[in-house]
């Protein structure tokens, strides 16, 4: 791969995936910025023009969910896949909804494996050594009760890549993770409302004041609400690199956080 790569970013409406578009684009890379729908368009179209942008930064719409769209994706000629889509259903595991449930591993599990799939196919049989990068989150490596649902499809996707890693190597093929720490981009803050949907305090066992006060104890305080253009500056870095490593938990605090926990996990008693 050149320095200067032609990049695919899933779910670059907003969040993360906007401003790693932006900021790749920014230092030449041709960005295809994929968006779910398509109010969404038009607006990055006019951000990028507005940037002196548009010559870099494509807008396309890309729901990973819709057949046509992801067909139409694959006939684009792209060196690096930044699976970056996903949705988040939060609530108690033993009370949601089942088919919240698969819907939310449709989205984050089973269509980004076979938006990968197809171009990993297309990258083997154009011997071309391309990458791809997902975005998990750090709760793909931990479970904090009230978010079971959502980091369970995180822990799907590291397994996965963790086995692309391997098993694609041979046609030098990369594959990385991204996982972001508690950043304030509004998609932690949207999640944690979703149960209030379907929560129902006269049928459920979860009340809902009770699950409030879980999430605004997680979410509401410094530490929960970082700044995410720190994520954004190293997404923009690790994407196109051709180098480091394959799991990238930021901050580094909550690293440390995570190997802790998992180390205590050993001990764990019911």
């Amino acid at each position: 791969m050149s320095n200067t790569k032609t990049i695919l970013i899933t779910g670059a409406g907003s969040g993360f995936g906007e401003g790693v578009a932006i900021g790749l684009a920014k230092l030449g890379h041709k960005v295809i910025a994929g968006v779910q729908i398509s109010p969404q368009v038009t607006p990055l179209r006019e951000k990028a023009i507005d940037l002196g942008l548009q010559d870099n930064l494509r807008v396309e719409k890309l729901d990973i969910l819709d057949e046509y769209d992801v067909a139409y994706a694959l006939t684009w000629d792209i060196d690096v896949l930044f699976s970056n889509a996903g949705i988040g259903e939060a609530g108690p595991v033993f009370e949601i909804p089942l088919g919240l449930v698969r819907r939310n591993f449709e989205t984050n599990v089973f269509a980004p494996l076979n938006l990968a799939q197809k171009f990993i196919n297309q990258f083997i049989v154009g011997k071309k050594k391309g990458k791809v990068v997902f975005t998990s989150s750090m709760g793909g490596l931990f479970t904090p009760a009230g978010f079971g649902i959502y980091v369970s499809t995180k822990h799907a996707l590291e397994s996965i890549a963790e086995a692309l890693q391997q098993e694609v190597k041979q046609f030098g093929i990369q594959i990385q993770t991204v996982n972001p720490g508690p950043y304030l981009t509004g998609y932690n803050e949207t999640m944690a409302e979703t149960p209030f949907r379907w929560l129902n305090d006269e049928v459920n066992y979860t009340k809902k004041a009770e699950l409030k006060a879980v999430f605004d104890a997680m979410l509401g305080v410094p530490e929960g609400r970082l700044d995410p253009n720190e994520m954004i500056d190293a997404m923009i870095e690790i994407v196109p690199s051709e180098t480091g490593k394959f799991r990238n938990v930021v901050p580094k605090a909550i690293e440390d956080m995570l190997k802790e926990n998992q180390k205590n996990a050993w001990e764990a008693t019911i």
